[in-house]
């Protein structure tokens, strides 16, 4: 709505195309995109026309969106699916993404699998069993191997302390800094 807002105050016409992701008419000025940036980052939001950084964002969030908010059962192979979803080719999307994010996409799924695992563990409504197979996983014990090489904890251990605190969604499967600017 904010965007819809500024770039009506500025006059100028646009398509939504996508959650977050607009496209103009017209040919806009150097000027106008700048106030368009002004307006966005006054409202806590980021102008992003760089079209790598655009499509890391999308495969972020296509995996976000996937992992997190579908009810469904994840039946399906990550690499097809972004390729399908965001039509490009699935090597080009992975060797942009670890060469921006110092990750790779594989390690960001498994991240956020890892997360609604832990989610679903704590609601209690599944057990592992059902987890592993909603989850898309061959076997519980591939689960539990993941989910230790990644916590450090078996997933029975995890449930004992329920506490344990979840990551933000937006810090995870991204490398911490170690300190000198290199990730």
């Amino acid at each position: 709505m904010v965007v819809k807002e500024e770039l009506k105050k500025l006059g100028l016409h646009f398509i939504v195309v996508d959650l977050g992701e607009v496209e103009i008419m017209e040919n806009i000025t150097a000027e106008q995109r700048e106030q368009v940036k002004i307006a966005l980052h006054e409202s806590g939001l980021e102008l992003m026309d760089d079209k790598r950084a655009v499509l890391i964002e999308k495969i972020k969030n296509t995996i976000i969106e996937m992992v997190h908010h579908t009810e469904e059962t994840i039946k399906v192979n990550f690499s097809d699916y972004l390729s399908e979803k965001l039509n490009h080719d699935y090597t080009y999307m992975a060797n942009l993404f670890s060469e921006v994010q110092g990750t790779t996409i594989e390690q960001f799924i498994i991240s956020h699998k890892i997360e609604r695992i832990k989610e679903l563990m704590i609601y209690g409504e599944l057990n592992i069993t059902e987890i592993a197979w909603k989850m898309n996983y061959s076997s519980v014990a591939h689960l539990s191997n993941q989910f230790k090489k990644a916590t450090g904890l078996s997933p029975s251990h995890f449930k004992q302390l329920k506490d344990k605190r979840r990551s933000p969604l937006e810090e995870v499967g991204i490398p911490m800094s170690n300190g000198n600017g290199i990730n």
